[in-house]
């Protein structure tokens, strides 16, 4: 039986991706209007797609 490890930087590398751009998110969404707003929706909205994916599947 095979078994390869993988090391905790690859494992969570996209765990921590998506929480940084939720956190980005969230943070341009108290700053202000305008440009701050795309961002609050880039912030919020790709996690949100990859949670989706995820639940719908391929």
């Amino acid at each position: 039986m095979s078994h390869s490890s993988r090391t905790n930087r690859r494992i969570f590398a996209w765990p921590a991706v998506i929480a940084i751009l939720g956190a980005a998110g969230l943070f341009a969404a108290l700053l202000g209007d305008g440009a701050w707003d795309a961002l609050a929706w880039l912030g919020l909205g790709i996690p949100a797609l990859l949670g989706l994916r995820g639940l719908c599947g391929r």
